[in-house]
């Protein structure tokens, strides 16, 4: 299981790569293991500014339904849009096509209290 040194990481198993002026996030492959099979993402809060900590979706795996946490604050732009008929993304590419929404980032300072990919590697043991 390998976690990008690009990307920032929370303790919650969410991640977020910061492109300019706006940031994608997913969930860690770690969590997506956990998980199991991903059968379905919700997100309602596209067009809300959330604070750093809010939940913005569930995630609906074949055993269970777990909450998404915003790493940041930031207003949630978009929803990968390709998840609605291939939900399975998060499982297969959990860094990459797998990503769940596009936020914009409010304050980058709080960038600096996430997790490193080594910070988080401890964490998960």
């Amino acid at each position: 299981m390998s976690n990008p040194e690009n990307l920032k990481y929370t303790e919650e198993h969410e991640w977020i790569r910061v492109e300019g002026d706006t940031a994608y996030v997913g969930i860690t492959d770690y969590a997506q293991s956990e998980l199991g099979e991903i059968v379905f993402v919700e997100v309602e809060t596209v067009g809300e500014t959330l604070a750093a900590g809010d939940v913005f979706g569930t995630v609906e795996a074949v055993k269970t339904v777990s909450e998404l946490f915003i790493p940041v604050d930031g207003e949630v732009l978009e929803l990968n849009p390709e998840l609605e008929d291939n939900p399975e993304l998060v499982n297969n590419d959990p860094y990459g096509k797998g990503w769940m929404v596009k936020i914009s980032v409010s304050d980058n300072l709080q960038l600096d209290a996430l997790l490193s990919a080594a910070e988080y590697e401890a964490l998960i043991g």
